[in-house]
């Protein structure tokens, strides 16, 4: 049997396993792919059932939507098939709902014949005469004895049961592993996991955010919003904590400091690294609002002499974002922040049109622009603008290189302040009906029907 689908021969009972079926492919009735399945929406009806309501389907720009399972027409090897209407607005558990891939998978459960505990690997649900998907089957592996709830034993036998040959699977004593949960989302990018992130509740953010390498978390905290950063931050421990902000870019690290308690800023400045922390202080000395407070302190600098092949070498690295890789800034001795004199500034298109051996400091920009730290953000916002920059230099008034501001710092200043937890428009285009049908489109039966009227 192809467990992807686990569609069954036609003498047999429509069968479908959920984490299998993750990745599959969502086609409208005349065949185009509108979506790919991400999860399985239940809703327990007793100890021991749970019907199946939706999918969570994932659409254009990686946006994840319901997709009610009254409208899937098809489940079969590879393919979902659906009426072709897909509700736009962005999913959201509702209470008595659980997710079986993003809560169910990996929880600890109790064999009822008394041979000791299991893992759920994966959740069958069967299809019944009324055409109603509910959860039949667990494929489970054998813990040891005396193992932890925790630790999944690799060698244990594996076995697959009905489920009322079972307890716990609904019940809170077995979460499903953050490690398992982290490694479903490393392909998304820090915005879309920060906006999963959002949604979990706060434990779970906790747990989800210990899984995470320092430079993702870092990545990650970066798009959350004010609150939710505040509160993952104070929920690690606080070795943990230093080491994030260790990591983040010093702007960004500054506007959380920011945001922190004063005696929590305290005692995670004095846990990181001494420039770290250094860095950040300084930034902490210029108000929010002004050219001072939203520059980074780590722009790309070098001295007049470097050829065109180093400063390339250095705008390729993958650790520095495209505002910062836009721009190189040549400057005379000290080449760290504050530096000597800044003499110029060489964009990348410039690079790229150079021979790889001419000394930068031959093809320096001559018309310099640059603010001073106290430069308010009208000002930073209107020189950008009026020079078509995605970065700037900011310096002092002797002329040394102080840091630049980048195109990113000065959105998140012009943007509202919970513009990361307003809700994107609709796209427009595509295979997703955009009407009011669409948009009202409920997840039970009854509303169902009635939109569809």
């Amino acid at each position: 049997m192809d467990l992807r689908a686990a569609a069954v021969s036609s003498t047999a009972q429509p069968r479908f396993y959920a984490a299998r079926l993750a990745g599959t492919s969502v086609f409208d009735p005349i065949g185009d792919a509108v979506a790919k399945v991400r999860d399985v929406v239940v809703v327990p009806q007793s100890r021991t059932s749970a019907r199946a309501v939706g999918l969570v389907v994932e659409v254009s720009a990686k946006r994840r939507v319901f997709l009610p399972i009254t409208r899937v027409t098809s489940i079969s090897p590879g393919q979902v098939i659906s009426t072709g209407v897909l509700n736009v607005r962005r999913f959201e558990k509702r209470t008595g709902e659980l997710l079986v891939i993003g809560e169910l998978l990996d929880r600890a459960v109790t064999l009822n014949d008394g041979s000791g505990e299991a893992t759920v690997l994966d959740i069958a649900l069967d299809q019944d005469r009324h055409r109603d998907w509910n959860v039949s089957r667990l494929h489970l592996r054998r813990r040891r004895r005396g193992s932890s709830l925790s630790r999944l034993v690799s060698r244990g036998e594996t076995l697959t049961v009905e489920l009322a040959e079972v307890s716990g699977l609904y019940g809170s004593q077995a979460e499903q592993s953050a490690h398992l949960l982290a490694a479903s989302y490393q392909d998304l990018n820090p915005a879309d996991l920060a906006e999963i992130i959002h949604e979990l509740a706060p434990k779970r953010r906790i747990e989800l955010a210990g899984e995470l390498a320092d430079e993702r978390l870092a990545d990650v905290i970066e798009e959350l919003p004010e609150d939710i950063r505040v509160e993952v931050v104070t929920g690690l421990d606080a070795t943990r904590a230093a080491d994030i902000l260790d990591v983040m870019d010093p702007d960004d690290a500054a506007d959380l400091v920011q945001e922190l308690p004063d005696s929590v800023a305290a005692h995670l400045l004095n846990l990181m690294e001494p420039e770290e922390a250094e860095d950040v202080r300084r930034l902490l000395a210029y108000d929010e609002y002004t050219a001072g407070g939203m520059m980074t302190t780590e722009p790309l600098i070098v001295a007049p002499e470097t050829p065109v092949a180093h400063c390339l070498a250095m705008i390729s690295r993958e650790a520095i974002h495209a505002a910062l890789a836009s721009t190189v800034h040549v400057c005379r001795s000290p080449l760290e922040t504050p530096t000597g004199k800044l003499l110029g500034i060489v964009h990348f298109q410039q690079l790229l049109r150079e021979r790889p051996d001419r000394p930068v400091g031959e093809i320096i920009d001559q018309d310099k622009v640059a603010v001073e730290p106290t430069a308010p953000l009208s000002t930073v916002t209107r020189e950008m603008a009026t020079y078509n920059l995605v970065s700037m230099p900011v310096i002092d008034e002797d002329g040394r290189l102080l840091g630049a501001v980048t195109v990113d710092d000065v959105l998140d200043h012009v943007l509202p302040d919970d513009w990361r937890e307003q809700d994107e428009p609709p796209p427009t285009t595509g295979q997703i009906d955009l009407s009011e049908i669409a948009r009202a489109t409920a997840r039970d039966a009854e509303d169902d029907a009635a939109t569809e009227d």
